[in-house]
C-alpha cells in the first residue's frame, strides 16, 4: 500500500472548504493558454504594483547586505514608522512597543488566533466574511460562529448582534472595516457600540483595517481611536500595493506584547528582512504622493463601476465606501443563472470571459443572491468585462 495512503490528515481540516476564487482563477488560466482572452476581476490583489521608492530601498537594503533575521517584533525603525502613519494618518498616538510587524496580514490573524482563541472558543464574525478568518479561528480548535448580515446591516456585525448572539462559549469578535467582500465599513458610532458590548463581557475584538487606506467618503476612524484594548490588523499588500512582498502589521495591548513576541518567535521567527527595509520607503513623501493618486484612481473606478453594475441589472444595496470590492445581488440580471451565483459565474467566465466570484466563498446566507466584483484592475479592463457581460445577459 502507497505510504500516504496511510497517513491521516487532521480532523480540523474537514472545517476548511475549498477557495472558489483560486478556482476560478485555475479554470481561467486553463482557458487563456487555450488562447481566450480573459479579463480577471476576481482575486482581491492591487493592479499597481510596489512604488519606486520601495523598490529603490529594497535593492538599497540588499546591497547593504541587510538580508539576515529581524526580532521577532520587527526592526525598530519599521515599528516606530508604523507609529507615526497612525499619528499622521489617524490624529491617534500608538506607542511603536504595541506594533508587531508580521509576515503579512494573514500571518498577523493567525498569531492573533494563536494567542486569543482558547480550545472550544466561539468567535462571532459576519455572514459575509472574508472566508480566511473563519478557519484561522478553526486552525487553533476555536469556532466560527457566522451571524447572518445583510444591507440593512451594511453587511457589517451590529451591537445588537454582539449582544444577542454572545453565548456561553463566546470570546470575541473577528471583524473587518473596510470588508472583503463587501468594501463596506463600520460607521464608528456603531463599532464603539460594538466595542463596548464585547468589552462588557470581557471578551476580545480583532478588527481587521487592512482596507483602511482606501477609504473613499469619510476620513477612516481607526478602532484604536475608540478602544486602546481591541487587536488591529492592517498590512502593506492594499493601499501600500505590497502583496507579494508578505508584510504586515498588528497593534495590540501593551498587556499582550510579550505573549505575542513569544508566538510570534516560534512560529515565525519574524518578517522578511528585506521588505521591512524596503517599507520604511512606503512613509516618504514621494511614496505617499503616489499612494495618493492611486487611491484616487480607485475611487474614479469604484465611481464608474457601480452604476455599470446596475445598468446590467445586478442591485448594489450597499455602495461600498472603500477597498475595492461590489458585492452585487446577482437575481435580477437578464440569464438562465440569475439568482445562482455558482452557476452565473461559471456561465461568466465561460460564455463571456470574465472572472467573477460568487457570494459562497464568504459564507452560507444569501451566498446564491450575490457575486464579488472586484475593479482592481484597469478602466479598460472594467469598460471591457461590463461590454462582454452587455452582450452575454442581452442574449
Amino acid at each position: 500500500m502507497d505510504l500516504q495512503q496511510r497517513i491521516a490528515t487532521a480532523s480540523r481540516l474537514a472545517h476548511i472548504a475549498p477557495f472558489h476564487v483560486m478556482e476560478l482563477a485555475k479554470q481561467a488560466a486553463e482557458l487563456e493558454r487555450a488562447g481566450r482572452h480573459i479579463v480577471h476581476m476576481g482575486i482581491g490583489e492591487p493592479d499597481f504594483t510596489a512604488a519606486e521608492p520601495v523598490v529603490r530601498a529594497a535593492e538599497a537594503a540588499m546591497r547593504r547586505g541587510v538580508t539576515q533575521y529581524t526580532g521577532a517584533l520587527g526592526i525598530p525603525a519599521l515599528r516606530e514608522a508604523i507609529a507615526g502613519y497612525y499619528r499622521t494618518a489617524y490624529g491617534i498616538d500608538v506607542p511603536a512597543r504595541r506594533v508587531i510587524v508580521t509576515a503579512g496580514a494573514s500571518g498577523a490573524l493567525l498569531l492573533a488566533c494563536a494567542v486569543l482563541v482558547e480550545i472550544g472558543a466561539e468567535v462571532l464574525m459576519p455572514d459575509p466574511s472574508y472566508p480566511c478568518n473563519r478557519h484561522f479561528v478553526a486552525a487553533f480548535d476555536g469556532a466560527a460562529r457566522m451571524i447572518p448580515s445583510g444591507p440593512a446591516e451594511r453587511f457589517q456585525l451590529t451591537a445588537a448582534q454582539v449582544e444577542t448572539n454572545w453565548g456561553e462559549r463566546t470570546r470575541g469578535v473577528l471583524l473587518a472595516s473596510p470588508s472583503n467582500p463587501t468594501g463596506t465599513s463600520i460607521l464608528p458610532d456603531e463599532l464603539r457600540r460594538i466595542l463596548t458590548a464585547v468589552r462588557e463581557r470581557q471578551g476580545f475584538a480583532i478588527l481587521d483595517e487592512i482596507y483602511q487606506g482606501l477609504s473613499y467618503d469619510a476620513p477612516p476612524v481607526s478602532a484604536l481611536s475608540l478602544d486602546d484594548q481591541v487587536v488591529t490588523v492592517n498590512s502593506f499588500s492594499k493601499y501600500f500595493n505590497m502583496t507579494g512582498w508578505r508584510l504586515g502589521w498588528l497593534v495590540v495591548p501593551d498587556a499582550l506584547v510579550d505573549a505575542f513576541e513569544k508566538v510570534a518567535q516560534n512560529l515565525f521567527i519574524c518578517a522578511s528582512a528585506v521588505a521591512q527595509h524596503a517599507a520604511l520607503a512606503c512613509f516618504t513623501p514621494e511614496a505617499m504622493a503616489i499612494y495618493d493618486a492611486r487611491k484616487a484612481e480607485f475611487h474614479r473606478r469604484r465611481d464608474a463601476i457601480v452604476p455599470a453594475l446596475e445598468a446590467l441589472g445586478f442591485r448594489v444595496p450597499v455602495k461600498p465606501d472603500g477597498a475595492f470590492y461590489v458585492y452585487a445581488d446577482c437575481r435580477g440580471v437578464n440569464h438562465a443563472a440569475a439568482g445562482d451565483a455558482d452557476r452565473l459565474t461559471q456561465a461568466m467566465l465561460q460564455e463571456a470571459g470574465v472572472v467573477l466570484v460568487p457570494g459562497q466563498d464568504f459564507g452560507a446566507h444569501t451566498a446564491s443572491d450575490y457575486i464579488r466584483v472586484s475593479y482592481a484592475t484597469s478602466m479598460e479592463n472594467i469598460e471591457l468585462a461590463m461590454e462582454r457581460l452587455g452582450k452575454l445577459f442581452a442574449a
